[in-house]
């Protein structure tokens, strides 16, 4: 019998989700191509499981997440899932595959940034065709940063988002066709920046708040807090570095952890053992515990992680926990913590 699954809310939006999501790039075959009929398994599974928020993107494989995640809501036969989306890339049928990024297979097609109203409007609905909805919950315009456009090119994409991509989904939004509309990005210096331009409800912020660092905690969440601003976390293990530990090649941002951030993952883990905590428990309850958090965004490859995700929320862990991170210089002494 599986535990009851925490349930939080997007006040603005009038939306409930489960304090667990779970996110979808590996759906998308990120770093290894996966079986058709498991990973379609692993959506169902955690659906069953209770989690009630699923988030995807047209980048995970080129649209192949979003086609996996249509066949396990074919499949799965309970209540509708809030389903979160982004918009920014279109995918083009007639180009054949272009850069895969860090995504093994896909659909052949190839990713464009169009960050304008036809943009969006196009890649909303080739979103809903994929996964077979009708509707999307949330709408977030995705990776609008230097991480991705790189410095030089970032203010130009700004102002296409300001021109384009956001005033059309505040006007979803103000029609009831969108409920909830925000940014997913991975810096929280630009989240920031968003968060006090624009009139938004959500925002997924990747890596930037998590038991390893917490940036956000000094520029992004006091904004948040003041416009009452959801947060859904993903990236809580810093692209798996507080997932596996400090092994042989753990990545952190997506490569290979250099010999300073492992020895800080040492340090944060040796606590964590003393505590008879694993690592990624503590990672995933620590980044729980800010009160604008309303879900955690995990990726699951299989149906026995997504099993393990559920167990981890409802472990318990000891409070002295944070109080010797905090006395070891580990953990900013201003983060909420359980």
């Amino acid at each position: 019998m599986p535990y009851p699954m925490p349930v939080r809310s997007f006040s603005r939006a009038g939306l409930a989700v489960s304090a667990l999501g779970l996110g979808t790039a590996p759906a998308g075959d990120l770093y290894a191509r996966l079986d058709e009929a498991e990973t379609v398994g692993t959506i169902v599974s955690a659906l069953e499981g209770g989690v009630s928020l699923i988030d995807t993107s047209p980048h995970y494989g080129n649209g192949l997440a979003e086609l996996r995640i249509g066949a396990a809501l074919r499949t799965y036969k309970g209540p509708r899932p809030v389903i979160s989306t982004k918009v920014g890339r279109v995918m083009d049928p007639f180009q054949g595959q272009g850069n895969r990024s860090n995504f093994a297979g896909g659909v052949p097609h190839t990713p464009r940034f169009d960050y304008s109203h036809d943009g969006v409007m196009r890649s909303l609905e080739h979103s809903m065709l994929r996964m077979g909805i009708d509707h999307i919950d949330i709408a977030l315009i995705h990776d609008v940063d230097v991480w991705t456009h790189g410095k030089d090119a970032l203010p130009g994409r700004v102002r296409e988002v300001l021109e384009g991509a956001y005033p059309t989904l505040e006007r979803l939004r103000s029609q009831r066709v969108i409920k909830s509309i925000g940014f997913g990005i991975n810096e929280s210096d630009t989240a920031t920046m968003f968060a006090e331009k624009t009139d938004i409800d959500c925002f997924l912020l990747a890596g930037r708040y998590s038991l390893l660092e917490q940036p956000a905690l000094a520029d992004f969440l006091p904004v948040a807090e003041r416009k009452n601003i959801a947060v859904m976390l993903g990236g809580v293990f810093n692209s798996g570095i507080l997932a596996t530990g400090p092994v042989q090649g753990a990545k952190y941002n997506y490569n290979p952890a250099d010999e300073t951030i492992m020895a800080r993952v040492r340090a944060i883990d040796a606590i964590c053992q003393r505590h008879g905590t694993p690592l990624r428990i503590a990672a995933l309850h620590f980044a729980l515990a800010h009160r604008q958090v309303a879900s955690i965004v995990l990726g699951a490859v299989t149906a026995a992680e997504v099993t393990s995700n559920i167990d981890a929320v409802n472990f318990a862990v000891p409070s002295g926990l944070w109080i010797d991170l905090k006395s070891a210089g580990l953990l900013n002494p201003e983060a909420p913590t359980p």
